[in-house]
């Protein structure tokens, strides 16, 4: 991309779920028109964009006329195939983030290995291919410690914690003995994350951290700014600014943090996208993460990332949706419904954000 997208040039957006919906809201008050493409008709984020192309995200016609139409695609989640990053490219379309950025946040094995690269530390780990590996694993790393299948899996889905080796048969089953990690577990005092950004030109802005609190393997809770030392701060923002420069990194990507206390921090995982730890910018920031992907995917200069409010975002889980009412008359609360039109239990429906001055 030689210069900004100027107003008026179309995103493309692989994902029509509430991460994409917050996209295409952000995009449009930018003045960029937006396409979805989705397996879903209807769906949450196609409804509020220019248009939707209906159809799975690895097929060939429809990421042709995606990447004819949109001048720069991205996505809300990262499990696209690489295959469809290809067939984008050969339409002319960027695609930010990149393959290598996907490549890596796609195989928690090949994730973790880049990250202790960039002197971004994790816990101790071991691939896993057989129930052999896995005893070598838990030989090596001790008990608990957490398995992990090497792909997909989210909010708690595709792990299980071994607590001795005589569960080892039983965890790899569950799993579907699949190709796996085990993780050694981590000593942390709580769990924290940061949101950062880095543009096309390499300018990086990283927001203040959040603290997060799960419930059932789902995010809950998070609050922001988090009540963090200066040395905690610190690292955090070192740890970004090296995960963001070592991909050579377009977008907005969420890090997950252990803190372990003393300004020492490990790092969980990371998602090369928008996440759900950075709602609470929403309302606590001049330039949310939505508008700062935007913003870097587009060319544009990165928006400010100071905190003027203090946020406690609470996701809404199922049929929690149906207490819209009585939180739309709350005050200090602004309520971020996603437009799903089923509240299945566990399914992220919502979230709000409680607003305090600072």
């Amino acid at each position: 991309m030689a210069a900004p997208l100027p107003p008026g040039s179309t995103i493309g957006v692989l994902g029509g779920g509430q991460l994409g919906r917050m996209l295409s809201q952000a995009a449009s008050r930018l003045g960029f028109n937006v396409v979805i493409l989705d397996p879903e008709e209807n769906s949450p984020a196609g409804r509020v964009s220019q248009g939707q192309v209906v159809a799975a995200y690895d097929d060939a016609t429809a990421l042709t006329v995606l990447g004819k139409v949109a001048q720069v695609v991205t996505f809300e989640f990262e499990n696209v195939p690489a295959s469809s990053i290809e067939r984008l490219a050969e339409a002319g379309a960027l695609v930010a983030p990149g393959p290598r950025a996907l490549a890596v946040a796609q195989d928690r094995v090949e994730e973790k290995t880049f990250l202790n690269s960039v002197g971004a530390t994790t816990v101790d780990f071991a691939p896993v291919d057989s129930l052999d590996d896995l005893l070598a694993g838990l030989e090596q790393l001790g008990t608990p410690a957490l398995l992990k299948t090497r792909r997909d899996g989210y909010d708690g889905k595709g792990q299980v914690w071994i607590r001795s080796a005589e569960m080892a048969a039983d965890a790899w089953s569950a799993i579907g003995e699949k190709p796996a990690i085990l993780e050694a577990r981590a000593a942390f005092i709580r769990e924290l994350s940061v949101i950062c950004a880095r543009g096309r030109d390499g300018a990086v802005a990283v927001y203040p951290l959040g603290e997060n609190i799960h419930s059932g393997g789902v995010l809950k809770t998070t609050l922001a700014p988090a009540k963090v030392d200066a040395a905690t701060e610190t690292r955090a923002r070192e740890i970004a600014t090296a995960i963001l420069n070592g991909l050579d990194y377009v977008g907005v990507l969420g890090v997950e943090l252990f803190d372990l206390g003393n300004g020492k921090l490990l790092v969980n995982e990371i998602a090369p996208r928008v996440h759900n730890t950075g709602h609470w910018t929403q309302d606590g920031c001049v330039c949310d993460q939505f508008e700062q992907h935007i913003r870097a995917i587009a060319g544009w200069p990165l928006g400010p990332t100071e905190a003027h409010a203090r946020v406690e975002m609470t996701n809404l889980l199922g049929d929690e949706v149906e207490q819209w009412r009585t939180l739309a008359a709350e005050a200090d609360v602004r309520l971020h419904l996603y437009g799903k039109a089923e509240a299945r239990p566990g399914r992220k429906m919502a979230h709000v954000n409680r607003v305090r001055v600072l």
